[in-house]
């Protein structure tokens, strides 16, 4: 039973990411034939027409382009909001067809692991005793495989790990990151959406240079829930973007 670490790694995205979106606006804005937008397109950086784009606001050429992204040591506390965001595509591992009788990962909540090693031994019992109640249920109810195992689920806890494969289009992705690398989000979905905005960073920083919470683009969109720390993370992206041109040049 170990604890798990989040690791996240884009493993496919759509070739030339820029070029689609790119090749989506001029189609709705020429009268060019499709052959004649594709040799434009891919003859020079397309980047700063995408950006063009996209303060205009035409996002759906931003659906042209997806991103899949492979996710493992992430709780079930966090597939629960991640499955919210319903323009998207999910394979998850099975708690069904999987049996969890050799022990499962799990995920250590950050402040618990503040509290200091006492605090971690006491949840790491917690999730070993979780454990033996699981292999117990298996063995009253006959241990049959799936059909065992669909039940003895249920004693399973929140942070028990998963693992899935999930695919976004561009547009939901930035969609995603404006809510959940927002400093009001949970911390576990707070640092998936930052790690998938550090991937599609390295692919494609055209379409994903200001994604990320509202107060990068304008005002919090949270009101009177805002954290106040607009001007730090403004200058954070800055920075980082800056960083990355020097890595460029």
């Amino acid at each position: 039973m170990p604890k798990v670490e989040m690791h996240c790694e884009l493993v496919r995205h759509t070739l030339s990411p820029e070029e689609m979106v790119a090749m989506g606006a001029r189609l709705c804005y020429s009268g060019a034939h499709v052959n004649d937008l594709f040799e434009r397109v891919t003859a020079k950086d397309q980047s700063g027409f995408v950006e063009k784009i996209m303060s205009m606001g035409h996002e759906s050429v931003l659906e042209h382009a997806s991103f899949t992204f492979a996710v493992e040591g992430v709780s079930r506390v966090l597939l629960a909001q991640l499955t919210r965001h319903r323009l998207a595509s999910f394979s998850v591992q099975s708690q069904r067809y999987v049996s969890y009788e050799d022990g499962f990962g799990y995920v250590i909540p950050p402040k618990i692991a503040q509290l200091g090693s006492e605090a971690v031994e006491e949840y790491t019992a917690q999730m070993q005793q979780m454990q033996q109640w699981y292999c117990q249920w298996q063995e009253k109810l006959g241990k049959t495989g799936e059909g065992t195992n669909e039940d003895a689920r249920f004693i399973l806890p929140g942070a028990c790990e998963t693992r899935l494969l999930m695919t976004m289009n561009v547009r939901e992705l930035r969609h995603f990151m404006a809510l959940r690398m927002c400093s009001r989000a949970q911390w576990e979905i707070r640092a998936l959406a930052t790690k998938m905005h550090e991937e599609c960073m390295k692919v494609a920083p055209a379409l994903f240079k200001d994604a990320g919470p509202g107060c990068l683009r304008g005002a919090c969109p949270e009101g009177p829930k805002s954290c106040g720390k607009a001007a730090e993370i403004r200058a954070a992206r800055k920075a980082m973007l800056e960083a990355l041109e020097d890595v460029v040049q």
